[in-house]
């Protein structure tokens, strides 16, 4: 495999694994924000939201502090003979699942907060349990916030640059992704190289946004004619 395929794989490979973490992490999460009135709500929105007004390479900097060898997270990797996770993929990983997780969480929480209480109510006289009402019930209606979240979640990945650059460095075959190639491309003026790797990725993430829009668009066609 070329070295730009090489780049292109492991780049669909984190956003892939990233955006499969944060729908199994980002449910619950969602569903608390949107159902609980707990004090903690606000706080906790506020934590989940920071990376979209946080500058990628601050939360990029705190992040390699706890998973270098003197921080917390490092500290205990390297107690459970796991290393570092800075400059490895399960560090980009780590950094992308908390770096993308509003993209999850938000489109989720919408969703959520729209579902009709009443029909939680009817499935609970019908003796169903809370997890039973929650995939009978409230995944069939969240299915448009689910491929919003699980769409938004991937684009992003693919996109990020100040955290992964931060976390993984630029060590081709490991933890060299899209946007750092085309940086690294540019930097040495390889402009015929940066061009093909960012007109691929524009050209892809327009396709999938307007999938996205045009299934969702279906979906709410469907639900108003039901």
């Amino acid at each position: 495999m070329s070295p730009e395929w090489q780049t292109v794989w492991l780049t669909l490979k984190l956003a892939g694994i990233t955006t499969a973490l944060l729908m199994v992490i980002g449910t619950p999460i969602a569903w608390w924000l949107a159902r609980s009135s707990h004090w903690l709500r606000q706080p906790v929105a506020a934590i989940v939201a920071l990376p979209l007004v946080l500058p990628p390479t601050v939360l990029g900097f705190y992040l390699l502090l706890l998973m270098g060898p003197d921080g917390i997270v490092g500290t205990l990797t390297n107690t459970l003979g796991l290393g570092t996770l800075p400059f490895t993929f399960a560090g980009l990983v780590v950094a992308s699942v908390i770096y993308s997780l509003p993209f999850t969480v938000q489109p989720l929480q919408n969703v959520f907060s729209t579902v009709n209480e009443r029909m939680l109510e009817v499935a609970a006289t019908l003796r169903a349990s809370p997890l039973d009402r929650f995939f009978s019930v409230v995944i069939p209606l969240a299915r448009p916030g689910f491929l919003t979240a699980a769409v938004l979640t991937f684009a992003h990945t693919l996109g990020e640059f100040g955290v992964v650059l931060m976390i993984g460095g630029n060590i081709p075959g490991e933890t060299r992704v899209l946007s750092v190639a085309i940086y690294d491309h540019v930097e040495t003026l390889e402009y015929g190289k940066a061009h093909l790797l960012a007109g691929g990725m524009l050209v892809f993430s327009f396709l999938v946004l307007l999938t996205l829009y045009l299934i969702n668009g279906r979906l709410n066609n469907g639900n108003l004619k039901s």
